[in-house]
């Protein structure tokens, strides 16, 4: 499905921190994760367990999709979904877009 550019430009990217990752219980796949988006802490889950352990991840600079509607999984409110690519049915190949340089959290990624 093709999107126009300006539904492209509606999404808003941001650079976040990953400052805490835990298990889910009852969740092979999924991690809830305290991101700073630039003063603001958000909650997110994120299907990412097959690939990184929550150690891996806190202190990690990622992509975060920062204005989708928040959605429930597994019992935890997620405000925000994190940018990744994988191979088509290998989970295990997960790997988040990161940045090549430091910037602040919060700072917009186009």
């Amino acid at each position: 499905m093709m999107i126009s550019f300006q539904d492209f430009q509606k999404m808003e990217l941001r650079v976040g921190k990953i400052e805490a990752a835990e298990r889910v219980s009852g969740a092979d796949k999924l991690l809830k994760l305290t991101v700073d988006i630039g003063g603001e802490k958000r909650t997110l889950a994120a299907g990412v367990a097959v690939a990184y352990s929550p150690e891996e991840l806190a202190g990690k600079s990622v992509v975060v999709v920062t204005n989708l509607e928040p959605a429930t999984i597994r019992g935890i409110r997620s405000e925000g979904m994190l940018l990744a690519g994988w191979l088509k049915g290998d989970e295990s190949t997960i790997s988040l877009v990161t940045l090549d340089r430091e910037l602040p959290s919060g700072a917009a990624v186009s």
